[in-house]
């Protein structure tokens, strides 16, 4: 079959072909830029999902490129609302020239991959069996085409799909400095600082070598700062988070960013696909795109590889849509939501929040979960079946659909691992079995539910992996937990049931509808709740 050809060499196009060669799919990567990786204000935090995800596909430096927060403290007027602390790996700040050159430097060492550069595409065209695409040098032809070309996705203009949303649903100064500050590690946010009048609320973010990103929230239609204006409200907060004194700083760059909330109408038509900032926009309350992004890519790179390798339908292709777009859908309208409680859109509301009811201090997680990837606003989200998604992050770890919480494993050959590092090239039969750790593997591979879970294992129609760990939150000794390429978890069964494990397996890669689904007493499941408007 034909490679898979990528339209884009952002972060998301690079990870989307670096997740298909780890499913042995060649691709070619179609980059209309020079690959010039130049510095820049812009930058991402990363969740912990998402971290692991560029480690896994090749990307060994996330954690040496970026910035691990150890800390989070929320402010008003100079007083503390939160102050929350976070283990290593649970947020990583990286900056995009970083970011991309690791991925870059990733996929030149992977042969299944061919980045082309200067190639903007002209035009291209699908029929049955793939699609050929234009660009001013030649043709190409492809199986599929993923558009990861950006907000003005050349790919999706002319598939004809629209791109409706808000130009404007929140406007930032951003700047970069180079200080030594107190605390850090430490993330805040400053809402109302009070030696910044003009200055509705100031985050700064910790990058490595001492660099910080502040962004100042201005209102929607208010132009730009001027230079001395920028500077003043940068001396300010400064001073804010150093008792007053302005320290010695150095002003490496700045912009002005209005974010953008849009969502395209599909994510597919045919054989072409929309991912990353070309199927959507967010980025208001700190969320992060990026992060959506690369679920995208991750979504959609073991749904094509199925189909690549002929162990599923195009059937399957159409999840991808109805999970993506429906986890962005629901990650907009949580934003929708909250915006009003912490954006007062008039003094008059503001001080009636502010005196009378309390609201921000009540609603003060809301400021952090964008940025740390916490409650409806970042946590992964949930594919609990028949093309839904659910924010629903108090779900316990054995709803279907669930990210699946990184556990130790071990191998069939006795190897410690973590489950996550072993996602990404197949399906995962993961036994919940306190105790394997105290015995040597040739012992408890031939013992319990194992021979009778291998053959099991071995019989699924797609490709998967056996894994063992002592324990697993929420599941019972015993449980056999059924795990997408993607992390998701399809099902936790009570025991080993070869029989309901194949369903499935099955219903999981798309394939026969009008099979019974298993027992309801042989399946460790929790109902889903589904998301409210």
């Amino acid at each position: 079959m034909d490679p898979v050809i990528i339209v884009g060499a952002g972060p998301v196009g690079l990870t989307l072909a670096l997740a298909l060669a780890r499913h042995q799919v060649p691709s070619i990567v179609l980059d209309e830029g020079s690959g010039v990786c130049p510095e820049g204000v812009r930058s991402s935090v990363l969740r912990a999902d998402t971290a692991a995800l560029l480690t896994r596909v090749g990307y060994q430096r996330v954690a040496a490129d970026g910035r691990g927060w150890t800390g989070w403290r929320t402010q008003r007027r100079g007083r503390e609302l939160i102050h929350l602390p976070l283990a290593p790996g649970e947020a990583v700040h990286l900056s995009q020239h970083r970011l991309q050159r690791g991925l870059r430097d990733a996929v030149s060492a992977t042969p299944l991959i061919q980045l082309v550069h200067d190639s903007a595409v002209v035009e291209f065209e699908q029929d049955q069996d793939g699609v050929n695409v234009r660009t001013a040098r030649t043709w190409w032809r492809g199986s599929h085409l993923v558009g990861c070309d950006g907000p003005r996705s050349g790919v999706r203009k002319q598939l004809k799909v629209r791109f409706p949303g808000h130009a404007a649903a929140d406007h930032y100064a951003v700047a970069t400095i180079r200080a030594d500050l107190p605390l850090p590690g430490e993330a805040r946010l400053h809402r109302d600082p009070p030696r910044s009048p003009g200055a509705r609320e100031v985050t700064a973010r910790p990058l490595p070598d001492g660099v910080w990103r502040l962004d100042w929230r201005l209102p929607v239609r208010q132009a730009p700062l001027t230079p001395d204006a920028l500077i003043e409200h940068l001396r300010s907060a400064l001073a804010d988070w150093n008792d007053g004194a302005v320290p010695p700083y150095e002003l490496i760059s700045t912009a002005d960013h209005v974010v953008q909330q849009r969502l395209a109408t599909r994510f597919q038509l045919g054989r072409a696909f929309l991912a990353g900032d070309a199927a959507h926009l967010l980025g208001s309350l700190g969320m992060q795109n990026l992060d959506e992004g690369l679920r995208d890519a991750d979504n959609l790179a073991w749904k094509l590889a199925l189909v690549w390798h002929n162990c599923a339908t195009e059937r399957l292709l159409a999840s991808y849509q109805q999970e993506r777009r429906a986890a962005v859908i629901a990650r907009l309208r949580s934003a929708d939501q909250a915006r009003p409680l912490l954006q007062p859109s008039t003094p008059l509301l503001e001080v009636r929040r502010s005196v009378l009811s309390g609201s921000l201090r009540r609603n003060a997680t809301l400021l952090s979960d964008g940025s740390l990837g916490t409650g409806r606003l970042g946590s992964a989200p949930a594919y609990p079946g028949a093309g839904r998604a659910a924010l629903s992050p108090n779900l316990p770890p054995t709803s279907p659909g669930v990210l699946v919480p990184d556990v130790p494993v071990v191998t069939a050959d006795g190897a410690t691992d973590r489950l996550r590092a072993r996602l990404g090239r197949g399906f995962l039969v993961v036994l919940v079995a306190p105790g394997t750790a105290v015995w040597a593997s040739d012992y408890w591979l031939g013992a319990g539910l194992m021979p009778q879970l291998t053959e099991a294992t071995r019989a699924l129609p797609l490709p998967a992996e056996l894994l063992v760990t002592e324990e697993y939150p929420t599941a019972a000794p015993h449980t056999v937990l059924l795990i997408r390429p993607d992390g998701h978890l399809v099902a936790a069964l009570r025991g080993c049931h070869p029989d309901d494990l194949w369903t499935l397996a099955d219903r999981a890669r798309g394939g026969s509808a009008d099979l019974p689904l298993p027992r309801t007493d042989t399946v460790a499941a929790a109902r889903v709740p589904a998301d409210r408007p």
